[in-house]
């Protein structure tokens, strides 16, 4: 079975268009073998919880952070198409984190 680790970005069984990001943390997902996942999707602007992306192997877009979604990669077929760069994958988080933070 594929590993995978928070920053891929990952196509799922059923989207055929669609990509996903992984938010998840990799200690969470070694230890549930579930992950989060969120939207990324080209041609929407970039704003505060949809953040503009660059994966190491080209594919661009825009995450869109409010969408949370859990994944079963044994339920679902997943597959790694790309992955984002340290940089990238902190500012997602950062996004992500915000929208929990207390008022």
């Amino acid at each position: 079975m594929t590993e995978f680790y928070q920053g891929d970005i990952i196509k799922i069984n059923g989207f055929t268009k669609q990509l996903f990001v992984i938010i998840s943390k990799n200690a969470f997902i070694r230890a549930t073998g579930i992950f989060h996942v969120c939207p990324m999707i080209s041609d929407i602007p970039a704003g505060p919880v949809h953040i503009l992306v660059n994966g190491k192997n080209g594919e661009t877009g825009t995450v869109i952070c409010e969408q949370i979604k859990a994944i079963d990669p044994k339920a679902r077929g997943c597959n790694r198409v790309d992955m984002l760069s340290y940089e990238n994958i902190m500012n997602v988080s950062d996004a992500v984190q915000g929208i929990f933070e207390y008022d």
